[in-house]
């Protein structure tokens, strides 16, 4: 039976030989390795700084404290996420609330944002930090979304986690050119892995460095950052209470290798994206559509049954899974989740998320895909839906 899985992670020799160097040398934890990854992530995305850390989790949260969230703040973010995108506000102490996507593109749609945001300045409860997540790799319409956090006051941090490799406007997605951070995940799911890592990016100083406290259990060994002089070279003082959220040269290295091929990686998913598009194109389905101006990082292929279909959304995923298709559902909306409905959310808040959670299937899409695999999931949809 086939066993095809919606993601995977693709290792070669390179990436063996890189972490296998790492386990000969002296740094396995914190070593000069990860300086070298965060430099690599920081020059293909024209930033100024990056910070890696364990995960995109904890990149999410470091973040919102690093731009001051907290007790009596409100994060807003997508419904149409998983639960790490609202989980960090709650981290902090803030409150959550939602904003509903854009049909088409499945990301946080600027005019529900805009008509939320008139009616919070009135009621004087508009949110701190805003995170637009860029689903599937596809950007969200960040100058919009970077004009109204000029017009309203909030910081912008992009949920950048399935979008590495992708761009907008012809930037490289993650150039923080309409946000204050942007955060990328290296889940083995995703366009490149760590094993398990995330990083967050920036054009700011003053959030690097409270980026790189709160990293490390907001401990510093540099002079300058000191409230008094330094005992010596062992010294180092606890500035904020930070976390355990470093990552390891281990993973680093692997980054490290990885990111030399990431343009590689999103060639071969625009390819695989543009097969299922010609082949696809006359079942019936609705299929991913892009902006003009954005260039998706494919993390994922989204399919959606029509509303009115003669096959259940559930049949088709059970008999695509029962063919060895490791189908997926990105994503159930947040606000349905059982913790958030406690917190006062209920069906019908978020319409065009609930829509779209009816009828969407993610098939499989990674750049180690074979052309013999895509054609199996590609006739099974087709005997499927027939």
């Amino acid at each position: 039976m086939m066993n095809i899985p919606y993601a995977r992670q693709e290792i070669n020799e390179e990436d063996i030989q890189a972490v296998g160097e790492i386990l000969k040398s002296d740094w396995l934890t914190q070593g000069p390795t990860i300086e070298k990854f965060e430099q690599a992530v920081a020059n293909y995305c024209g930033v100024k700084y990056a910070v890696a850390v364990n995960s995109a989790t904890s990149a999410l949260h470091i973040a919102c404290l690093a731009a001051g969230l907290g007790q009596g703040n409100a994060l807003w973010t997508s419904p149409n996420t998983f639960v790490a995108s609202a989980n960090c506000g709650l981290y902090c102490g803030a409150t959550v609330d939602f904003v509903d996507i854009n049909s088409r593109t499945y990301n946080l749609d600027p005019a529900c944002l805009e008509a939320k945001l008139l009616t919070a300045a009135q009621t004087g409860k508009l949110p701190k930090i805003v995170i637009p997540v860029h689903f599937a790799g596809q950007s969200c319409e960040m100058a919009k979304i970077g004009t109204l956090a000029n017009e309203y006051g909030f910081t912008v941090i992009e949920d950048a986690s399935h979008a590495i490799g992708g761009t907008y406007r012809n930037t490289p997605v993650g150039s923080c050119q309409y946000s204050d951070m942007a955060v990328f995940s290296f889940h083995p799911v995703k366009i490149i892995t760590t094993a398990e890592g995330g990083i967050v990016v920036t054009n700011r100083k003053d959030l690097y460095d409270k980026l790189i406290l709160y990293r490390s259990h907001g401990i510093t060994r540099k002079p300058e950052l000191m409230t008094e002089e330094s005992h010596g070279p062992w010294y180092y003082q606890m500035l904020e209470l930070g976390f355990n959220y470093r990552m390891s040269d281990l993973q680093a290295a692997l980054g490290v290798s990885q990111m030399a091929r990431l343009d590689e990686f999103i060639t071969k998913r625009h390819l695989l994206a543009e097969r299922y598009r010609q082949e696809l194109k006359d079942l019936p389905l609705i299929l991913p559509w892009q902006q003009q101006d954005t260039y998706s990082a494919y993390h994922l292929y989204v399919i959606r049954l029509p509303e009115k279909t003669a096959h259940t959304h559930k049949q088709v995923f059970v008999d695509l899974r029962a063919r060895g298709i490791g189908v997926n559902i990105h994503y159930i909306p947040v606000h349905l989740q059982p913790y958030y409905q406690h917190l006062g959310f209920k069906k019908g808040d978020f319409p065009n998320a609930e829509s779209y959670y009816k009828t969407a299937i993610s098939i499989p899409m990674y750049s180690a895909l074979t052309v013999e695999d895509q054609s199996y999931v590609i006739s099974s949809l087709k005997e499927v839906l027939k």
